[in-house]
């Protein structure tokens, strides 16, 4: 249930805080009063279009914030699903800045707009003024159903296998006029694997070709530096290795006279281990190191075959093993569109899916358009339509398309003649607009979300007829939370809680208020609804009549 609505800014509201009450209340007032206004911050809340225009003149920015109670909303699954907190209420968040940026927050966790658009579908159903102008396309027709009866998920698989069997189609026929051009390609491709095959290139080798080759290739300066090394440390006759032995063994001695040179003496004796690891280890690697001319040769062949290959197929030899996957990958491609018969099968079983699922769809939209053609015709009787009957019409799609096998089409009998024709030919406005709006009570009816708003749906409708829409709101508001901007009085009258919307200027601004309306401010309020500008004893004692508080 929606609680509260805050706005800031938006349009012609400055700062706006109203709390909502259950069951059924309207919202009154003027034309032009901004009662459309409130209508339109609470769905740009839910994730409507945001442009610069809806931020009133002088503004940085527009906010609307609504609050919900979830209780046991199908909101709060949703909530779950995402990973939102969820502490029994959701606090929808959206603000769009003068430059047109807009931004949108789920308890206080920043979403996308079709996030809140999601969630917004579980929490509030809106009917709009032109709704009935909507149910005359035939695509607006069928989504009313499916919505209607739970049939969204099988339609979105009947999409999917539609989708499925049209491409796997595409390929058969792709392969079927290509065949020749295919073999072409594949047979380049199947050169290439060879070539690179043959090859056996890896980019681990190609690192550790390069890596012997410098080695080997400077194999002579290696030995000629170890053995350098070796004659100054310890080979030649001024080798560094004894030298630094005799000035140790001359110190440790002296250090018996004067114990401050044991430290030096204690260095150098250090030094000369380590010196005497390093010769070691000089001497392990000159005897090591490998003066290959063969193996030197067998390296620069191998490395020009490589570089021949990387030219030939114009690309750095790091990226051969790369290709060598993209030539094996598009050859499996290949292979199976050079399979004919079995695209076929594929296309075969696509279709018997796609054509499985369809007819279960079908199944359910037959049902569905009984039941709704049933209780759209008895709500239909109630608005001064008698004998009009409403029914739904499953017109066969040849071949059947991604929405099913068939289109969807309301029909009306009984108003211009019995026999039954498409909605758009048979209603005038009038009739039109009591229409929608049955069916708008039936399907409603069904929804799982808590809150309905009505903006001024009853257009066109007065007298008794009214009275019938009154009530029926005031019963369905008994099972969830209706709200409803009208003009009538007879459908004011029948609400549970009424606000007025009102306009006034303020240092040369125009805004919008709105006022909880009760006892006599509520009498007044449906006597001017009755009787216009100047209101009589007459009209006060009507609309106090219709209140109930006569």
């Amino acid at each position: 249930m929606l609680c509260r609505l805050t706005i800031r800014d938006f349009v012609l509201v400055d700062r706006l805080e109203l709390e909502f009450q259950g069951g059924f209340g309207t919202l009154t007032g003027e034309t032009g009063a901004g009662k459309s206004i409130l209508v339109d911050a609470l769905a740009f809340a839910l994730g409507e279009r945001a442009d610069a225009n809806l931020v009133r003149t002088g503004s940085e920015r527009a906010e609307v914030t609504a609050e919900f109670a979830l209780d046991s909303s199908p909101a709060a699954d949703w909530l779950r699903e995402h990973d939102l907190d969820n502490d029994g209420s959701l606090l929808l968040r959206r603000l769009v800045d003068a430059n047109g940026r807009s931004r949108a927050y789920l308890n206080g966790s920043p979403v996308t707009v079709q996030q809140l658009r999601e969630v917004a579908e579980r929490l509030v159903d809106i009917h709009g003024q032109h709704a009935h102008q909507s149910l005359l396309r035939s695509d607006a027709q069928r989504a009313l159903l499916d919505a209607h009866g739970r049939l969204d998920p099988l339609l979105a698989q009947v999409s999917a296998a539609w989708r499925h069997w049209r491409e796997a189609k595409a390929r058969l026929d792709a392969a079927t006029d290509g065949i020749e051009a295919l073999a072409v390609e594949r047979e380049q491709l199947t050169w290439q694997l060879r070539e690179l095959e043959t090859l056996g290139f890896s980019r681990d080798e190609w690192l550790a070709l390069n890596d012997q080759h410098r080695r080997l290739a400077h194999a002579a300066n290696l030995v000629e530096g170890a053995q350098f090394a070796l004659q100054v440390l310890a080979e030649g006759d001024s080798a560094c290795e004894a030298q630094v032995a005799t000035v140790a063994n001359r110190l440790e001695g002296l250090a018996e006279y004067d114990p401050a040179l044991s430290e030096v003496a204690s260095l150098l004796q250090s030094a000369q281990a380590e010196l005497a690891e390093a010769i070691s280890a000089l001497r392990r690697y000159a005897s090591r190191v490998d003066l290959d001319p063969r193996r030197l040769t067998e390296l620069e062949q191998r490395i020009e075959a490589v570089l021949d290959c990387s030219r030939k197929f114009r690309c750095t030899p790091d990226e051969l093993p790369a290709l060598l996957t993209r030539c094996q990958e598009r050859l499996a491609v290949l292979g199976e569109a050079a399979d004919l018969a079995g695209l076929a099968e594929r296309v075969a079983a696509a279709g018997d899916q796609y054509g499985q699922l369809a007819r279960s769809l079908s199944a359910g939209r037959t049902q569905v358009a009984t039941a709704l053609g049933r209780e759209v015709s008895l709500v239909m009787q109630q608005l001064a339509l008698g004998g009009g009957r409403f029914e739904v019409g499953l017109i066969p799609v040849a071949g059947g398309s991604a929405c099913g096998l068939e289109q969807i089409e309301f029909r009306i009998a009984g108003l211009a003649g019995n026999e039954s024709r498409p909605l758009a030919k048979v209603a005038s406005g009038g009739e039109l607009s009591r229409i929608s709006l049955a069916i708008q009570v039936v399907t409603s009816q069904a929804a799982c979300v808590p809150t309905l708003l009505f903006d001024e749906v009853d257009v066109g409708i007065g007298g008794g007829v009214a009275e019938v829409v009154g009530r029926l709101l005031r019963e369905l508001g008994a099972e969830r939370q209706v709200l409803c901007v009208t003009h009538l009085p007879q459908v004011a009258a029948r609400a549970n809680w009424q606000w007025l919307v009102s306009k006034a200027s303020d240092a040369g601004q125009v805004r919008s208020r709105v006022a909880i309306i009760e006892g006599e401010a509520r009498v007044e309020e449906i006597a001017r609804m009755l009787g216009g500008v100047e209101m009589t004893t007459i009209t006060r004692q009507h609309a106090r009549e219709m209140l109930g508080l006569s």
